[in-house]
């Protein structure tokens, strides 16, 4: 694939610079410099926008119930690890802040105990959202830290949250590409230069940790096209070492290793957007849209058992939020149910709309793994759901 090179002029030359000087580079740093560059990023220079008016509409868009839901889930979470007087939320991917300011405000009004023992904490490595967001929460100053990544994040009892980050991480792309007659084989995608245009590349695979999930997958059609996510698992390795006991909470769109490697999905889940529109090549508008993939929910699992953690459940947002709504919150939402927050929860919850898009996967350490959280209440045996089965915990 060439695409037009259109977008962010500064950032644009500075990876064409870095190209001519160190040759083609994996798409994996691509995407990184096209969203996270310190300065020109999509990401870190505040350009993304949510919502209606914005790029792409998620969870938080809808409004507080999203954050209202999911804090009768951490006040479970608390009442689960024993009412403890320091149980910290860590939020990843906040934006603005604006799901942090739902959840606190819920706290403080229904659980002032639980709100007595809170501490939020917000992983947020770039200082124009971490200023935006210490203005949607000055209220709550007293509450909230900040810190610029998982490295430097304190050991914590409690829940790590993310709502869309798993699917912003930098991915490489792979082809399974016939290399010689009768002879296929996986082979990378880099990003080079075809005089001032960005073009794709095919490459041995190099990266030892690419091959290894490579011998997961079975051989596919030729030009069968795909993603890995080795930061992924770099993140949920990371975060492991810090939860002392508690849970790690993530949302996103994805689908269990057997179906996103389907045969059927020949062209991947790579996604560029902006404005609400599909673009047709990452290479268009260069700082100026998002570039996400999919989640591969097995292989995350699959490490963070490796790593001590046990999955504690694994829904698609549709049950996971009816299993809260039922179990923890029901009589009371029925009394105070209108128009607007109707709205709000058919979005959240049809499956047509943001129900069945999202799925939730729920991991613990030192928690009682019999004792289901709530919004599981619906759920299948989770690692039956995630093809875990004969999946040796320890195994890499």
């Amino acid at each position: 694939m060439q695409g037009p090179t259109i977008g962010k002029p500064t950032l644009i030359d500075l990876i064409r610079a870095e190209i001519r000087k160190r040759g083609p580079q994996s798409f994996a740093w691509f995407t990184e410099q096209a969203l996270y560059h310190p300065e020109h990023g999509y990401y870190s220079s505040g350009r993304c926008a949510l919502g209606r008016h914005g790029d792409y509409f998620t969870n938080v868009s809808v409004g507080p119930l999203f954050g209202q839901l999911l804090a009768v889930q951490f006040a479970e979470m608390w009442e689960r690890l024993g009412k403890i007087e320091n149980f910290v939320i860590v939020e990843q991917g906040a934006h603005h802040g604006d799901f942090a300011r739902d959840v606190l405000e819920s706290v403080r009004k229904r659980w002032p105990d639980f709100f007595a023992a809170l501490q939020y904490r917000v992983i947020e490595p770039f200082p124009i959202l971490q200023n935006r967001q210490s203005l949607t929460l000055a209220e709550f100053a007293a509450k909230i830290e900040w810190r610029a990544s998982i490295d430097v994040l304190e050991p914590f009892t409690g829940v790590h949250f993310s709502n869309e980050l798993l699917d912003s991480l930098p991915v490489h792309l792979i082809v399974w590409a016939e290399t010689k007659p009768s002879l296929s084989e996986w082979r990378e995608k880099f990003v080079a230069l075809n005089g001032d245009a960005f073009a794709f590349v095919e490459q041995p695979i190099g990266d030892r940790k690419i091959r290894e999930q490579l011998q997961k997958l079975l051989a596919q059609p030729a030009g069968f096209q795909t993603e890995i996510n080795l930061a992924a698992h770099d993140w949920i390795e990371n975060l492991s070492r810090k939860l002392e006991r508690g849970y790690v909470l993530t949302i996103d769109y994805g689908h269990p290793r057997e179906e996103f490697y389907a045969p059927h999905r020949s062209a991947g889940t790579l996604q560029v957007r902006a404005q609400h529109r599909f673009l047709p090549s990452p290479f268009d508008e260069i700082g100026c849209a998002d570039i996400t993939a999919h989640v591969e929910w097995t292989s995350i699992a699959e490490r963070a058992e490796a790593r001590g953690l046990q999955v504690a459940g694994f829904a698609d947002q549709h049950h996971f939020l009816t299993g809260i709504l039922s179990e923890l919150l029901l009589d009371e939402l029925s009394q105070n149910v209108d128009r607007k927050m109707n709205r709000a929860l058919q979005t959240l919850l049809h499956p047509e709309m943001l129900g069945r898009s999202f799925q939730v996967l729920a991991l613990g350490k030192a928690v009682d793994p019999g004792a289901r959280l709530a919004g599981f209440k619906f759920a299948r045996e989770p690692r039956s759901a995630l093809g875990l089965e004969q999946v040796v915990s320890g195994s890499e």
